[in-house]
């Protein structure tokens, strides 16, 4: 077969998880998840698409992510059987129809969904398919149903009953194989959706709050997820399509101490704690406090103010922030705009007393706690939903090769979110929350584990550097049958080491026994070979690779000799 001229790619702006990486993923998803369970957090998962109008009220119209980066569709009009079930059904039942087996809504085909129903009226029982376009195809089941349910001399008639108007349907073929169309008017299609996949993950974990009415508990909700989430922005290193994130909401009614800073104090001493488990050097957290709901839109003001006679001096970008949303000029990495945006007015002198006395207790509580941070004064958080704490964990600058991150330093950032329940609709519930990117998480693994490897072997740094740091750990032994015949033998042997708990591979006959053991050396500690006398004895040769050790072993004691 002819091998394709244009073989299929990832998507740009996407890309495959393969080992041994991802044995690194895991393990930094593994502490993540041991950390957080220390704290008291349980995990959530929320669906990797939501209705759009979620991220436009939530995050923000006038944001970067929803005015051009969200990835949304049209989702098509929806057949709503049940409607159209219950519209017929009530008609009927005024002229006697008696209901007398209801079946199952389920698909059918391509997804249209039907639902089987059998009546009696007088003489006669029906078997009944709700469909939005009938096909010959009456389900056989429901008939032979209705057909044992019969009692003497009633009739059986079979009906679709359809949304009106049917003239698009030829009834002829229906007619000819005794079937029957009823046509109920009225609407049963739901009208199309906008559907967005998922650019952040704090609104939707907030949707599900409101939606599963978890405020009703009057405890503090202490959630964490792990996902991916969508964006289409310009790829570049760290930064992907469809991009990896571990992020914590915690929040919950006031009287949960969700709006107390000792809550921001703790999600930042936890991921202190986490950075250090991961093992992430140099880390730096910097926050702020963008104020309150009413500290907020004074300082916008002002800031607005402040950008109008400057702000054509300014990249296109932040002339169009300085319009629609200030906050992100702040944020901006613009060289030539840094001197302007030094000149800005500061959200610290806008913060009122129940803000500037909030912010101050969790730098108290940080200190109490060890935990360095600096304040930084420039430092927004341009979503809308923003309140009082934001911060940021960076790492090295590019400038130092083992941040992996190039030019954009930033591994996390978060915030606190006291009004967004209310701005989804739901009760008050204040909040805060952090999403590490974990792509850029792992690109800092690998880039430190890599420098501090080179800087040990005295050579280079190499982003190639020492792989074994990361790598999964090698299997406790590989099986190697002497010849196709003893395959099946050494597929059992796997399956009693395997169920004892040892992680093992099976080679396989045909191998020459050079190659098993050059296979072997690659992936197990052990080798054990399967031959004639093996089999025949029950004791085993086993060959320990990092000593060279080969010794013949009994089979009762095998497992132990492997898991040393």
């Amino acid at each position: 077969m002819p091998t394709p001229s244009n073989p299929l790619k990832a998507v740009r702006g996407t890309r495959d998880l393969l080992p041994p990486e991802t044995a690194l993923w895991n393990r930094v998803e593994s502490i993540a998840r041991s950390v957080f369970a220390r704290y008291g957090f349980g995990e959530i998962r929320t669906p990797v698409f939501e209705d759009t109008q979620l991220f436009a009220r939530g995050v923000g119209e006038e944001t970067d992510i929803v005015s051009k980066e969200m990835y949304t569709w049209e989702d098509r009009e929806r057949f709503q059987a049940f409607d159209l079930q219950q519209k017929w059904i009530e008609r009927r039942r005024k002229k006697g129809y008696i209901e007398v087996i209801g079946g199952p809504m389920v698909q059918v085909g391509a997804g249209a969904p039907v639902i089987d129903r059998i009546f009696r009226q007088k003489n006669s029982i029906f078997a009944v398919q709700f469909r939005a376009t009938p096909n010959l195809h009456f389900s056989e089941s429901l008939r032979d149903e209705a057909l044992s349910l019969r009692h003497p001399g009633e009739s059986v008639q079979c009906l679709f009953v359809v949304p009106a108007p049917a003239e698009r349907i030829d009834k002829k073929p229906f007619k000819e194989l005794g079937l029957v169309l009823s046509e109920v008017r009225g609407r049963f299609f739901a009208s199309s959706q906008s559907l967005t996949l998922r650019p952040e993950n704090t609104a939707g974990v907030v949707r599900a709050y409101i939606e599963h009415n978890l405020g009703d508990t009057g405890q503090l909700q202490k959630l964490f997820y792990i996902g991916p989430q969508f964006r289409r922005e310009r790829p570049q290193r760290g930064r992907y399509r469809q991009f990896w994130q571990i992020g914590v909401e915690v929040l919950g009614p006031t009287t949960s101490g969700s709006e107390s800073p000792l809550r921001d104090a703790e999600v930042l001493e936890m991921l202190a704690t986490l950075l250090d488990e991961l093992g992430i050097k140099g880390w730096r957290l910097e926050l702020n406090s963008v104020g309150s709901a009413t500290d907020r839109p004074r300082y916008v003001a002002a800031l607005k103010a402040a950008l109008a006679p400057i702000k054509h001096q300014m990249c296109e970008d932040n002339q169009r922030r300085a319009e629609t949303n200030p906050l992100r000029v702040l944020d901006s990495k613009d060289a030539n705009d840094q001197a302007l945006i030094d000149g800005l007015p500061r959200i610290a002198d806008f913060l009122d007393d129940s803000s500037r006395e909030h912010f101050a207790q969790v730098l108290a509580a940080l200190d109490a706690c060890g935990v360095p941070y600096t304040v930084n004064p420039r430092l927004v958080r341009g979503l809308d939903y923003y309140t009082r704490t934001t911060f940021e964990f960076t790492v090295p600058s590019s400038g130092d090769p083992a941040s992996g991150l190039g030019t954009q330093n930033a591994l996390l950032g978060g915030g606190r979110y006291d009004g967004l329940s209310e701005m989804l609709g739901g009760p008050r519930a204040p909040g805060i929350g952090f999403a590490i990117g974990e792509d850029r998480l792992i690109l800092t693994l690998q880039a430190q584990t890599a420098a501090d490897a080179a800087a040990k072997a005295g050579v280079p740094h190499s982003s190639q550097c020492h792989r074994d740091e990361w790598e999964a750990p090698k299997l406790d032994a590989y099986i190697a049958p002497l010849g196709p015949e003893r395959n099946a033998a050494a597929l059992a042997l796997a399956r009693e080491l395997r169920r004892a708990g040892l992680s093992v591979e099976v080679g396989d006959g045909a191998f020459r026994l050079k190659k098993s053991f050059e296979a072997a050396d690659r992936v197990a500690r052990h080798i054990v070979i399967l031959g004639e006398d093996e089999l025949a004895t029950g004791i085993l040769t086993v060959k320990t690779f990092a000593s060279g050790e080969q010794a013949k072993i009994e089979k009762a004691a095998l497992v132990d000799r492997l898991k040393s």
